[in-house]
C-alpha cells in the first residue's frame, strides 16, 4: 500500500485520522486526488505502424486518449514545431499551434488547453487532461527573439532552447559546445519576460550552465537522465542538475531505457535509480517526471522493435540521432507502460520507503509550484 504521514509523527486521534484517509484513498484510487504532471509527453500510439514515434500531426488516437485518462495524468507537456536548424519553422509552427487547438476543441469533453499553473488543477477537477503547448527547440523564432511574445499569446507555455545541434541560440548536447550566443541571452530574456517555461533538456553543459545564470527566473529540465549513473550526452550532470535546483527549477527524469543504462533494457528499477540521485542532488522540491513517451502499452514487442529499427534509421538520415539509439535500446520502460504506470511507480516508491508526500511532489505537485512561479496568472 501506499504510505501517508508516517502514523509516528501525529499522535492518537490524529493519527488515527491519518491513517483513515491513507487507506480510503489505497482502496480506491491512489492518485484520486494527486496531481500528476508529465513533463514531457506525447499522444503517440506504440501500436501504430507508420508511426512508432509520435501520433501523427494535431491527432490525438482515441485508444491514446482513453489510456491517458485512465492512467491518471493530469496534464502533459506535448511537442509542437520543428526541431533542427535551417527548416523553415515559423509559418508552420503557427499553424500548427492553430491545428492543435482546433483538435482540442474537438475533444473539449475531455481535454483543455493549459494557458495557467490554475488550469491545471482545473483539469484535476473537471477529470480532464490538460494539454501544455511546447517547443524543443527555439528554430521557429528564427532570428527574432519578440516571437518569443507571440508564441506565448497563442499559448506555448514551454520552449526548450536546443534540440541535439547547434542553433542560434546555442549549443544542442551532440554539438561542440560553444555556450550561449549573444542572441540565445536575448532570447532568454525574452522568454522570462513573456513567462514562458525554460527548458534546458538537450542542451550542451556549457550552454546549460550559462542559460541558467542569464535567466532572471527559474529554469527547467523537463526530461533528461543523471550523468552520473549513465555518461551519455543526453544526460545531465550533477553542476547542471544542482545549478537548476540552487535557482528553484525543476529536473524531469526520463523513462528512457536508451539513456538510462548501458546494460541493454533496463527495467523501472533504473529509472527510480536515476529519480532517486536526482533528488540527492537537488532536493525533493525540485524533481519530477518528464517521461519523453506517451502512455498506451505496445501490443506486439517484435513489430515494435522493427519500427524502432526504421526510427533510427529516418533520425540518422535526418541528423538528429543521439548516440545510444537502436533497434535493441528501447524507448519505453516495459514494466512502467500502460494506464497502470503512475499507479505502479507510486508504488514502487512507497515501497522504497519514499512518504506520499515526497511521492505526490514527484508525480507532479513539484512541476505545479514551478508553472505557477513562471507562467502568468491569468491569459
Amino acid at each position: 500500500m501506499l504510505v501517508g504521514v508516517a502514523a509516528g509523527a501525529v499522535g492518537g486521534a490524529a493519527a488515527g485520522a491519518v491513517a483513515a484517509r491513507a487507506a480510503a484513498r489505497d482502496s480506491a484510487d491512489p492518485l484520486r486526488d494527486a496531481v500528476v504532471v508529465n513533463a514531457l509527453g506525447g499522444f503517440g500510439d506504440p501500436n501504430a505502424p507508420e508511426d512508432i514515434e509520435q501520433a501523427p500531426k494535431a491527432e490525438i488516437p482515441e485508444r491514446v486518449l482513453g489510456d491517458t485518462l485512465a492512467s491518471g495524468l493530469t496534464a502533459m507537456n506535448i511537442t509542437l514545431g520543428a526541431y533542427r536548424e535551417g527548416d523553415e519553422a515559423f509559418e508552420p509552427t503557427v499553424r500548427e499551434v492553430a491545428e492543435w487547438d482546433r483538435v482540442l476543441r474537438g475533444h473539449a469533453d475531455r481535454t483543455l488547453k493549459v494557458w495557467t499553473a490554475d488550469d491545471i488543477l482545473r483539469a484535476k477537477r473537471e477529470r480532464k487532461l490538460g494539454v501544455i503547448y511546447g517547443f524543443q527547440d527555439t528554430v521557429a523564432l528564427g532570428d527574432r527573439a519578440d516571437r518569443a511574445g507571440l508564441f506565448a499569446d497563442l499559448g506555448v507555455r514551454v520552449i526548450q532552447l536546443t534540440y541535439n545541434g547547434r542553433n542560434r541560440v546555442g549549443s544542442g548536447c551532440l554539438a561542440a559546445d560553444e555556450g550561449l550566443t549573444a542572441f540565445g541571452r536575448e532570447v532568454v530574456e525574452r522568454l522570462n519576460a513573456s513567462r514562458v517555461m525554460v527548458d534546458l533538456s538537450h542542451s550542451g553543459t556549457r550552454t546549460c550552465l550559462e542559460a541558467i545564470e542569464a535567466s532572471s527566473r527559474p529554469i527547467s529540465i523537463n526530461h533528461t537522465g543523471c550523468r552520473a549513473l549513465n555518461d551519455v550526452p543526453r544526460n545531465k550532470t550533477d553542476e547542471e542538475l544542482r545549478g537548476v535546483a540552487q535557482r528553484g527549477g525543476f529536473v524531469g527524469i526520463y523513462f528512457m531505457p536508451v539513456y538510462l543504462s548501458r546494460a541493454g533494457t533496463p527495467l523501472a528499477e533504473v529509472m527510480i535509480a536515476h529519480l532517486e540521485h536526482a533528488l540527492d542532488v537537488c532536493g525533493e522540491d525540485h524533481v519530477g517526471l518528464g517521461t519523453d513517451g506517451s502512455v498506451t502499452a505496445v501490443d506486439d514487442l517484435q513489430a515494435y522493435r522493427a519500427g524502432i529499427a526504421k526510427q533510427v534509421e529516418d533520425r540518422r538520415a535526418r541528423g538528429i540521432s543521439a548516440p545510444g539509439e537502436s533497434a535493441e535500446a528501447m524507448t519505453f520502460l516495459t514494466d512502467l507502460q500502460g494506464p497502470g504506470m503512475y499507479r505502479e511507480l507510486a508504488e514502487r516508491l512507497s515501497r522504497r520507503g519514499h512518504g506520499w508526500a515526497t511521492i505526490e511532489k514527484i508525480l507532479g505537485r513539484n512541476f505545479l509550484r514551478h508553472a505557477r512561479e513562471i507562467w502568468p496568472a491569468s491569459p
